[in-house]
């Protein structure tokens, strides 16, 4: 079967150290192409990528027939324009999270791909991990009983580097639109559920949030329950997930980088009964991002992670501005 052929637009440190990599190791994909006006930047793609052509603008690469997919890893507030444009030009797009910056631009978006009839899609890799589909998996079985809280952390310390776009708010930088994705959309992934109602304090320097302290009640399947999550960009690293339920509780130690981070371990604990641990050292979520946005192309398979799936964690995020206190 005719593989995926991607393009990037950018080459981003992550692009090159993560996505380009994954890509280029994923079934069914090829790394054709990359975009960037600085030739230079290019070179350590060809180390993994050989035979990439380099296009010199964004618009050569979606001008370029042999693309089927574009991966978008620019900054924040570029996502839609180029997500968009993408689209316009007949390529399917995985596009960095988070996706948009508003729901009104989600909402273009999501009305633009469905005039296309491609595939566009916000590149949040961790619902692609065997370990999140375990947990969902072990709530919705009532592993733990009911859920009564959850609690999420995630946190950094960029204060040494202010010229990094996350410390921008003319890029649509801070900690809520970069890693508050990540400890609101596992939650809602995990569960089901959806916030409620919600309180934030929140600190900021240069007009970007560097500390969120969020708590409030989210309502699913199961029921109400009780969520606090924090993120900072002022902090030493963190990333823990719980899911405490009526009998017992479900613990995520490297939930969101695993293998950089830490080890994929989860651990479930319940009354009487022995301890769970489970380990997942082989799983590349970016491959498997990649390799079930290529299924879903191929052979019509849902994608695990639709754009009204990223609308819904784009509402908590307003929410979570509007709940400041």
């Amino acid at each position: 079967m005719k593989p995926v052929n991607w393009g990037i637009l950018g080459a981003a440190k992550f692009a090159r150290e993560q996505m380009g990599p994954a890509i280029h190791a994923a079934r069914g994909a090829r790394l054709v192409a990359l975009a960037t006006s600085a030739a230079a930047r290019a070179e350590p793609f060809r180390d993994f990528c050989p035979d990439l052509v380099v296009h010199g603008s964004y618009e050569a690469l979606l001008a370029d027939p042999a693309i089927d997919a574009v991966y978008i890893p620019l900054p924040n507030h570029l996502h839609v324009e180029w997500s968009l444009k993408a689209l316009a030009a007949g390529k399917h797009v995985l596009c960095e999270k988070p996706v948009a910056m508003t729901l009104a631009e989600l909402d273009a978006l999501i009305a633009a791909r469905d005039a296309s009839g491609l595939l566009a899609a916000e590149a949040y890799m961790i619902v692609h991990h065997p370990q999140w589909q375990r947990v969902r998996d072990w709530i919705a079985a009532g592993e733990i009983g009911r859920v009564e809280h959850a609690d999420a952390h995630f946190s950094y310390d960029n204060r040494a580097d202010p010229g990094n776009i996350r410390n921008s708010a003319e890029m649509g930088g801070g900690g809520i639109r970069d890693i508050g994705v990540y400890i609101y959309s596992s939650v809602r992934f995990a569960t089901g559920a959806e916030p409620e109602a919600l309180s934030a304090r929140i600190r900021r320097e240069n007009g970007v949030d560097t500390w969120a302290a969020v708590s409030g009640d989210f309502a699913g399947p199961q029921g109400r329950f009780s969520y606090t999550g924090l993120t900072s960009m002022r902090l030493y690293p963190r990333q823990e997930v719980v899911f405490q339920g009526e009998r017992g509780l479900i613990r995520l130690t490297a939930p969101f980088n695993p293998a950089v981070f830490g080890d994929a371990h989860i651990e479930m604990r319940r009354l009487g009964l022995p301890d769970l641990v489970e380990h997942f050292p082989a799983a590349r979520q970016y491959v498997l991002q990649v390799e079930a946005f290529g299924r879903s192309l191929r052979e019509g398979a849902p994608y695990p992670w639709r754009l009204e799936d990223a609308r819904g964690t784009q509402a908590m995020i307003e929410m979570v501005f509007a709940s400041e206190v």
